[in-house]
């Protein structure tokens, strides 16, 4: 199997799979370095002890995935990363944001809002070798039971301050938001660098908005890459415009998804990979949660897509990726 270029990222292999090396590639997923997160689908509950998270990073790395970046989704991630970019400081960043379904908190925080942002910004200014965005930040219209739309209105506002007091890139989120999260961006775009708009599920026409007059940069996984609408914006905007994550340990690309029949089949794991949970076995992945291993699955599909090749799409995102963060 032809080896896939330096400055690509992770190469999903199983027993019936010729192994590929593949390196220095960055990778963005929310939670993925939460190990609580992980352990609610994973191998440490009432069935064993066993806490395979350290098993989740040498996974991907061994695949490919040589940098990785974690997306926090308030002021406790923001804090907590700082952990896990320690024990893994050449190959792991955080970022510093609060998710619009959590801006509440930012009202029930004992100390007030701005004391919240103070430590936010605190976090991102005494770390500087791990920060390397704002965010994940933005508006969500799907799930305004956890956090209404004038709240995250109006802390979507402070956070394009923190990008300003830090310099740093954004990340941002939007769903089903209409106008509202576009016009937002265009009225606060000076005080950032540029931006992902992460885990993309909009339109074409709001993704060539994003690309051509905002000059920002869309993020794809497999939530991105569900229905035939979705796959028509891979087809719009440019490859230079365009990162990858996976969003683990959810956003997987299933069977059912539009996508599915751009995947490679040497990209997807033998079943005999995947044990169930209650079932614990070293070196295997839980049946039902992504990894950052899966990340080459995205790029296929994209490669695909596209009809490019997937070594030229792979540097580009590269390219793209430390264009943005500086790292």
């Amino acid at each position: 199997m032809k080896k896939i270029a330096k400055n690509t990222l992770d190469v999903l292999t199983s027993a019936n799979f010729e192994k590929e090396t593949i390196e220095d590639f960055y990778e963005f997923f929310m939670d993925a370095f939460d190990p609580q997160k992980f352990r609610e689908i994973s191998f440490a509950d009432e069935y064993t002890s066993n806490d395979d998270f350290d098993d989740i990073i040498a996974r991907a790395q061994e695949r490919g995935v040589e940098k990785m970046i974690t997306l926090a989704g308030n002021l406790d991630d923001s804090e907590s990363a700082l952990k896990i970019t320690s024990k893994f400081p050449d190959s792991i960043f955080s970022t510093v944001g609060c998710h619009p379904t959590r801006c509440s908190e930012f009202l029930d925080h004992k100390e007030g809002p701005e004391d919240y942002y103070q430590r936010l910004l605190k976090v991102a200014k005494e770390n500087k070798k791990s920060v390397v965005a704002i965010g994940e930040c933005g508006l969500d219209y799907d799930r305004t039971q956890f956090c209404p739309i004038d709240v995250q209105k109006r802390f979507f506002k402070v956070q394009f301050e923190l990008a300003k007091e830090t310099g740093l890139p954004m990340i941002l989120h939007n769903r089903n938001t209409n106008n509202d999260f576009v016009d937002m961006v265009k009225e606060h775009r000076s005080m950032f660098s540029t931006a992902v708009v992460h885990s993309f599920t909009g339109s074409v026409e709001e993704a060539l908005t994003i690309v051509n007059d905002l000059d920002l940069y869309i993020g794809f996984n497999g939530c991105s890459l569900k229905t035939e609408e979705n796959l028509k914006v891979i087809e719009a905007i440019p490859a230079e415009k365009i990162m990858i994550g996976t969003d683990a340990p959810w956003c997987d690309i299933r069977r059912t998804h539009a996508s599915y029949k751009f995947l490679d089949p040497k990209y997807i794991d033998a079943p005999e990979q995947f044990k169930k949970k209650e079932r614990f076995q070293k070196g295997c992945q839980v049946k039902g949660r992504n990894e950052p291993c899966q990340l080459l699955q995205v790029l296929s599909v994209i490669a695909n897509i596209k009809k490019m090749d997937i070594n030229e799409l792979a540097t580009l995102i590269y390219n793209n990726t430390r264009k943005v963060f500086n790292i």
